[in-house]
């Protein structure tokens, strides 16, 4: 069982990436916005099969790595370190777009809603960097197996991420007119989440302790 520091931390993090823009909001807050909330959700089960594959994929590769290559734990550290540095640059960098700008999209089945959701993730770099790069580093071998931390702390990114999401697409409509009418609080999120993952980056970089 991984400790509840490593909990806490590994929760904020999957908190930040969940509400910092990338292909999964687009798509959910898109789908939301044209089609009507059934179908984000509908996109939404397509969304949390990608992070399950993803899950069990990297907790099994995980297990593996740790045990053949010890040193293979600074090559995440800094590559998850990396990313979530650059996470930061992205949301703070001038000109971000939201994902909240409503566009036109043709309606789509639920089974294309569900393809697409699952595809939309499994392509996702954030949802890839995560497992294979961020996970790793709140593992410690010394409390137990690597195989059960990894699926515990995957678990908690999947609740995490889809009750975040489920909220977003549900509001998206409204989030969409609110934003709309007062840029300055997208703004405001787009400095927090950057801080937020920035602090996180730098934290994981000078992080040796195992």
């Amino acid at each position: 069982m991984p400790a509840a520091s490593s909990l806490l931390a590994f929760a904020l993090l999957c908190l930040g990436l969940v509400l910092t823009p990338g292909p999964n909001m687009m798509y959910l807050v898109s789908r939301s916005i044209c089609q009507g909330r059934r179908a984000g959700m509908i996109s939404l089960t397509g969304v949390g099969l990608g992070f399950l594959v993803y899950m069990v994929a990297a907790a099994l590769g995980i297990t593996a790595l740790l045990f053949a290559v010890p040193l293979a734990y600074d090559a995440l550290r800094l590559a998850g370190a990396a990313y979530l540095l650059f996470l930061a640059w992205q949301a703070l960098r001038p000109g971000g777009r939201s994902p909240f700008q409503v566009r036109n999209l043709p309606v789509d089945s639920n089974r294309k809603l569900f393809a697409m959701g699952f595809l939309t993730n499994l392509l996702n770099p954030k949802a890839a960097m995560l497992y294979l790069s961020l996970l790793p580093q709140f593992i410690d071998p010394t409390r137990g197996s690597v195989l059960a931390q990894s699926l515990i702390l995957g678990s908690l990114q999947i609740v995490i991420s889809l009750s975040v999401n489920a909220l977003i697409a549900s509001a998206a409509g409204t989030i969409a007119a609110f934003l709309g009418s007062r840029p300055m609080w997208m703004v405001v999120q787009r400095w927090l989440m950057g801080t937020v993952l920035a602090g996180l980056g730098l934290r994981m970089a000078f992080d040796s302790r195992r």
